[in-house]
């Protein structure tokens, strides 16, 4: 499993691990990683340094999970997270706990093909950078909430349904118990804002529908 980091520096750094934590923002381990330039580093970091260099001289990069590196770099068939979109982005996809993406091809052109959790495959600049391997804490889906409270704590608030309400706070709301007579009849689902929710507005360009 794989740690999701903050902040990438650049390929050259080398980053001491810190602490391991959930925050609430994400259902993630996170990374915090701090980078020593060349000027200014103490003896324990040169150590720590020299010892890494040491050891990524026999170990292939492309296979440790963790390793950062543009999706040219990488191979067929690999299991990678914590996506760009756009070059130098930052990560933008399969972020969640237990999420991982694959390699559908062999990144030698422009773009490559990935496989995303959601079963689409995405063409991807091979320039964008991921992370080898798979985020952590895969069991965040099977856990179950004790009580009401529990999901406050995590920020959620409470969700009332449209036809539960009046026409002056949802679309969805008036008459008579569940009755389509409130002027929606034959009408869509909408936010309170009048936006469609279910068909929606298309707003991908075709092209880049694959």
């Amino acid at each position: 499993m794989a740690l999701l980091s903050r902040t990438r520096a650049s390929f050259t750094s080398f980053s001491k691990f810190l602490v391991q934590s959930a925050a609430p923002p994400t259902t993630g381990y996170l990374r915090r990683s701090y980078y020593n330039g060349p000027e200014g580093v103490d003896t324990s970091t040169r150590s720590l340094r020299m010892n890494m260099m040491n050891q990524m001289f026999h170990l292939d990069i492309n296979s440790q999970i963790g390793s950062c590196m543009p999706i040219s770099a990488m191979r067929i068939g690999t299991t990678i997270h914590n996506i760009e979109v756009n070059p130098g982005q930052g990560g933008k996809l399969v972020r969640a706990a237990g999420t991982s993406a694959k390699i559908m091809k062999e990144p030698t052109s422009r773009y490559v093909s990935i496989k995303l959790p959601s079963g689409k495959e995405k063409l991807i600049d091979t320039r964008c950078r991921a992370t080898v391997g798979q985020v952590s804490n895969p069991s965040h889906s099977g856990k179950k909430l004790r009580k009401a409270g529990q999901s406050r704590w995590l920020g959620r608030r409470p969700v009332v349904r449209g036809v539960a309400m009046n026409p002056v706070d949802h679309p969805h709301g008036g008459g008579e118990g569940r009755s389509k007579s409130s002027g929606n009849h034959n009408r869509c689902s909408v936010t309170p804002w009048g936006k469609p929710c279910k068909s929606g507005y298309k707003t991908a360009r075709l092209k880049r529908r694959i």
